[in-house]
């Protein structure tokens, strides 16, 4: 697998609104450095939901968009779910939590599953898009970083499996709002998941906005 795209994104206005978001992020040819809060000169306006060490960074994988274009029978460019990274040969669906990605010298675990918003609807230009992107199962892979440095498009990427029990970073976004047993419970708070993600398994029937 390679790096084929990183995406940065600027403080813009959604249509209609008047708040500012960092979901519109564009792809750069230069190398980037990438700090434990993601890539230096990324905007996250909205740091209730989104950034921090355990959101750094989101990658989409090139096999999953390419499955978005073909549903919704456009091209898909890199950067329109927010990503910053998007990685060639990846399927979404089989990231795990603790799962890692080696850019070079640099180190990415995968943390939890991006839970798609209003904003992302707003972006997209579909008010139901929030309950399609759940449907799909699909979801975008947020991950922490371990190891800092400097990464560029063309990089090779290998990736490396978790050692514990795998819980998919699929998996995480298709149990909101759904009573878990006390088994899959204890399995999902076991695996490296994001701290913003464990209340949601943490609570019997607690579901995720």
């Amino acid at each position: 697998m390679k790096l084929l795209k990183v995406c940065l994104g600027r403080p813009e206005k959604l249509p209609g609104k008047s708040f500012k978001t960092g979901i519109y992020k564009t792809p750069v040819s230069s190398a980037v450095m990438l700090d434990h809060l993601g890539l230096v000169g990324d905007a996250v306006c909205n740091t209730k939901h989104h950034g921090g060490e355990d959101q750094a960074i989101l990658i989409e994988g090139a096999i999953t968009l390419d499955w978005w274009a073909a549903q919704l029978g456009r091209p898909v460019d890199p950067g329109t779910f927010g990503e910053n990274l998007v990685v060639e040969g990846l399927d979404n669906r089989d990231i795990a939590a603790g799962d890692r990605f080696h850019i070079g010298g640099v180190v990415l675990e995968a943390s939890c599953a991006r839970s798609p918003c209003n904003t992302l609807a707003v972006k997209m230009g579909d008010p139901m898009f929030v309950k399609a992107y759940t449907k799909a199962a699909r979801p975008g892979i947020y991950c922490r970083v371990i190891t800092p440095g400097m990464i560029e498009p063309g990089d090779a990427v290998r990736h490396e499996l978790y050692s514990g029990e795998r819980v998919m970073i699929c998996e995480m976004l298709a149990a909101v709002g759904r009573r878990l047993s006390d088994q899959e419970r204890t399995r999902f708070l076991a695996a490296p998941i994001g701290n913003r993600w464990r209340p949601t398994f943490e609570k019997i029937g607690n579901s995720r906005q």
